[in-house]
């Protein structure tokens, strides 16, 4: 089910979106590390005391105390959110939309290679680029934490907090890969892919404004990823992220028996 050639394609191709991304959070990571410091930290605690829910708008809380804490409440709230998922609608697209609507891709399982091959390899390239983005800033998160805060960071906990991550953006992932191999124009395959989970983060984002919308939360997937409770080791939390686990594998093995039956135009 895997082709070592189109695998090694599809990384070449993607390895300057993903070291641009990485990038751009290596940035946002050595300031809001660096933020946790008692002068900026103060001046920030004060922004969120003053603006209470703009910044809950964002994921951002006053429940800080730990860098641990600190990291999950104004790092998970949105950026770790917000990027990867971009990283994956971007290499959805590139994988598969782009080559669907072109009608390149007929060329591709023309030649002797299986159609669940080649979805198969793709599914790999796109799983691949999230949990490398997610080690690197998983071991950035560690590296910057213990150069400027020796031991303040509950190693386990921040781990198992980018494991939620991974968990939720594989789902994002298999959500826009499910589309692609639905729809064969492009409008269609992003639009639902792409806008499934951005409207579902929409909600999230108006969700933590106020109590009046609050329980709008739990119409979206993005309630099994909780920060707060991954960093306390909640059960539900936890199994919250497992659920996520196992729907991406359900959605990326859907959408691999789609793919396999697809009628592709020219």
């Amino acid at each position: 089910m895997f082709n070592a050639t189109l695998f090694k394609s599809g990384i070449k191709g993607g390895i300057k979106t993903l070291a641009l991304f990485c990038a751009v959070l290596t940035m946002y990571y050595l300031i809001i590390v660096q933020m946790f410091d008692p002068a900026l930290g103060k001046m920030v605690q004060e922004l969120a005391a003053a603006m209470p829910e703009l910044m809950a708008i964002f994921g951002m809380n006053l429940n800080s105390a730990t860098l641990t804490g600190f990291l999950a409440s104004y790092l998970y709230g949105f950026i770790i959110i917000m990027f990867p998922m971009i990283f994956s609608i971007l290499s959805v697209n590139r994988l598969i939309v782009r080559h669907v609507d072109g009608g390149s891709l007929v060329f591709l399982v023309a030649a002797p290679i299986k159609r669940r091959d080649v979805a198969f390899t793709q599914m790999t390239v796109i799983l691949s680029g999230l949990l490398a983005l997610t080690l690197y800033v998983s071991v950035l998160g560690i590296v910057a934490s213990e150069i400027s805060f020796p031991g303040e960071l509950e190693t386990g906990k921040f781990i198992l907090l980018n494991l939620g991550a991974l968990a939720l953006h594989m789902f994002i992932a298999g959500i826009c890969f499910l589309s692609a191999c639905i729809f064969n124009e492009t409008k269609y395959s992003v639009g639902i892919g792409a806008g499934i989970p951005v409207l579902g983060f929409i909600i999230q984002m108006l969700s933590n404004s106020g109590e009046k919308l609050e329980g709008f939360k739990y119409a979206t997937f993005f309630s099994l990823f909780s920060t707060d409770g991954l960093i306390a080791m909640r059960p539900n939390a936890v199994w919250g992220m497992v659920a996520l686990f196992f729907c991406a594998i359900a959605l990326f093995i859907s959408a691999i028996a789609v793919f396999t039956k697809k009628d592709l135009h020219i």
